[in-house]
């Protein structure tokens, strides 16, 4: 089954109408949608200018991390299924988009430049100072933060793609 009829298939489902013809269902997931992007950007935001001893240098790595993590796991979570009903809704519109593949495989790089530059933090016995680790937290801090704000112009960019 090509990408096109797993579409088609998939927009004449029960599930799929309701979400498209109930009043208010897509523009409430997509302001949903939208506030879970600000937490997680906004989380990623101050653990990477921490990490990059740009923002809260008064406060260790390890306590940035572990205050903001928990609220990026919880939005990666209201992110996946608020994205997941759009997609349903159209998926004429979405999954035959170019954009939206870019933006999928950026959030996939998002979450394993979060896996692996902010949960060791989360170890006690971590030490951020070591020489290895300290010349890349803050390289790696900026490429996450500029992936991440690629994710956010890519989701925008889809709803004008053709």
């Amino acid at each position: 089954m090509s990408l096109h009829d797993f579409s088609g298939a998939l927009y004449t489902t029960p599930i799929s109408t309701w979400i498209r013809e109930t009043a208010g269902v897509i523009p409430t997931t997509q302001s949903i949608h939208i506030l879970a992007i600000a937490v997680v950007v906004g989380s990623a935001l101050v653990t990477d200018l921490r990490l990059a001893g740009v923002l809260a240098i008064d406060e260790t790595p390890q306590t940035v991390v572990r205050r903001y993590l928990p609220w990026m796991w919880a939005a990666i979570a209201v992110l996946l299924a608020t994205g997941a009903t759009l997609v349903v809704a159209e998926p004429n519109r979405v999954l035959a988009n170019s954009l939206f593949w870019i933006k999928m495989v950026l959030v996939v790089l998002a979450f394993v430049l979060t896996l692996l530059f902010r949960y060791p933090y989360l170890h006690p016995q971590f030490q951020h100072e070591h020489p290895r680790w300290a010349g890349l937290a803050k390289p790696m801090a900026w490429v996450s933060l500029l992936v991440w704000i690629a994710v956010i112009f890519c989701g925008r960019w889809i709803a004008y793609a053709i």
